[in-house]
């Protein structure tokens, strides 16, 4: 199993694809349904057994949540902020324009 390369926080594009967002969760390995996967066409479909990343994205008409692997990803450096409306619920923007979690309420 690999390391992840990207972190909780971080913001990535998408290598194929106009999104881009903030990750909040990341999986070792594909954690979706087979449904899910079976849906991606088959020339671009990622291996299961890398990293995938659980992203608040936007492209320019809509903000989602997306289900990335780790293939598809890359940094993004542009320093723009993303507008996802759940950012201010998880995340604390840096002034480097980076965004750390916020401390979670425990139970």
């Amino acid at each position: 199993m690999k390391t992840a390369k990207f972190s909780i926080g971080q913001v990535v594009r998408h290598r194929l694809f106009q999104f881009r967002g903030v990750i909040f969760d990341v999986d070792p390995q594909f954690a979706n349904t087979e449904e899910w996967y079976e849906s991606i066409p088959a020339e671009v479909r990622p291996s299961k057994d890398q990293p995938f990343y659980h992203l608040l994205a936007e492209n320019s008409d809509t903000e989602y949540i997306a289900y990335v692997s780790e293939q598809n990803l890359l940094e993004d450096d542009s320093a723009e902020p993303v507008r996802h409306p759940h950012i201010r619920d998880m995340f604390e923007k840096m002034p480097d324009g980076s965004y750390t979690p916020k401390h979670q309420l425990r139970h």
